[in-house]
C-alpha cells in the first residue's frame, strides 16, 4: 500500500501532538476542558480579527435558552442570506467561543452574516439534544432576522465535524418541514455522516492522525445516538430535495470515507453537489489555521467554491 501523503506542516503538528499526549477523553476531562478560558480552547486557530459587528442573542430552545452569536464584516447590509454555523467537537466539546475564529473568517470571506449556534453537548445532554437544538435554531433564525438587525432571505447551513453532521441533519429536517426561509446551500466540512457501517478510512487513519480511536469511542458512547437514524447518520436518508451541497473532506481523516459516501448519495439523488477533498491534511483543519498554516489556503478554497455556488444559485 502506498504511504499517504502528509504535508510538512501537518507532519510537524502531528509530531507535536505525539510528543505531548493529552489524556483520553472522559467525563472528568470534559469538565476540566469546559472550565478552561475560551482563549485556551481556541489556541490552534487564528483569532477573530476585525469585524464591524459581533452580537450575542439568546433564543428560546427546546430545553431552555440557546446562545447565538452574530459575526458580520458590515454594520448593516441589504437583505440577503445568512450562514447558520454549527461548531465541531464530537458532540461533547466546542462552543461559539472555541470556533469564533472560524465563524469570523467565514463571515469575512463570504461577506455574509454568520450566526453561530451554542447547541447542547453530551454526556449531560445526549442525542437527540444536539439535532433538536440545531433545527430549532435554524427555524428561529429564519423567522427572526430583526433580532440581529438584519433581513434574511435564505439559510446557508454550515458546520465542521459534528457541526457538519448537524448541517446535513438540519437540511433534511427543513426539507421535510420547511422553515420560514429556504435552505439555499449546505456546506458540511468533514462530517460524521454515516455511523451505520464501517469504512476503510476509519482503520487506515485510526492512529497518529489527530482523531484517536479511544476519543472517538468516548464521543460515541457519551452522545449515545442511534447509528441507523438519519438524525445521526444523514447519509442513510433519501437525499432528494436537499439544497445544493458542498462536501469537504481531508485525505488523512478517519471520517473521510463517510464524507465521500454522503457526497455520492447527494449526487445520486440529483442534488447539485461539489466535492472537495484536501490532500495531505487532517480532520479539523479549518480550525487549525494557526498551527497548520496551509489550512488557511484550504479554508479560502472552500469558501471560494461556496461563493461561486451561491452566485450560481442567485443567478438561476
Amino acid at each position: 500500500m502506498t504511504e499517504a501523503l502528509v504535508r510538512p506542516d501537518v507532519r510537524a503538528f502531528l509530531d507535536m501532538l505525539a510528543a505531548n499526549p493529552r489524556p483520553v477523553f472522559s467525563d472528568e476531562l470534559m469538565v476540566q476542558m469546559r472550565r478552561m478560558p475560551p482563549e485556551m480552547m481556541a489556541l490552534l486557530d487564528l483569532p477573530v480579527g476585525d469585524l464591524a459587528e459581533i452580537r450575542n442573542v439568546a433564543m428560546p430552545g427546546p430545553a431552555g435558552e440557546i446562545a447565538l452569536r452574530l459575526f458580520d464584516r458590515r454594520a448593516g447590509r441589504e437583505p440577503g442570506p445568512v450562514v447558520v454555523f454549527f461548531h465541531g467537537g464530537g458532540f461533547v466539546v466546542g462552543s461559539i467561543d472555541t470556533h469564533a475564529g472560524l465563524a469570523a473568517e467565514i463571515a469575512r470571506h463570504l461577506d455574509l452574516p454568520v450566526v453561530s449556534v451554542e447547541y447542547r453537548l453530551a454526556p449531560e445532554y445526549p442525542w437527540p439534544a444536539a439535532p433538536d437544538d440545531a433545527e430549532a435554531a435554524a427555524r428561529w433564525i429564519a423567522a427572526n432576522g430583526a433580532a440581529f438587525g438584519r433581513e434574511f432571505t435564505g439559510l446557508i447551513l454550515c458546520g465542521d465535524s459534528a457541526g457538519g453532521t448537524l448541517s446535513c441533519v438540519t437540511s433534511l429536517a427543513l426539507r421535510d418541514r420547511p422553515a420560514a426561509l429556504p435552505v439555499i446551500l449546505q456546506v458540511p466540512m468533514y462530517p460524521k455522516a454515516d455511523s451505520s457501517r464501517s469504512y476503510p478510512s476509519t482503520d487506515a487513519f485510526a492512529d497518529g492522525y489527530g482523531l484517536e480511536p479511544l476519543d472517538m469511542a468516548y464521543c460515541d458512547s457519551a452522545y449515545a445516538a442511534d447509528p441507523a437514524s438519519w438524525r445521526h447518520s444523514p447519509a442513510v436518508a433519501d437525499q432528494s430535495g436537499v439544497p445544493p451541497t458542498l462536501v469537504v473532506t481531508a485525505s488523512l481523516d478517519p471520517l473521510r470515507d463517510e464524507g465521500r459516501a454522503y457526497a455520492a448519495r447527494t449526487i445520486a439523488a440529483g442534488v447539485a453537489t461539489t466535492y472537495r477533498e484536501f490532500e495531505g491534511t487532517i480532520h479539523g483543519f479549518a480550525s487549525y489555521r494557526k498551527v497548520i498554516p496551509s489550512a488557511r489556503a484550504d479554508l479560502a478554497a472552500v469558501l471560494d467554491v461556496a461563493a461561486a455556488m451561491l452566485k450560481e444559485i442567485t443567478v438561476s
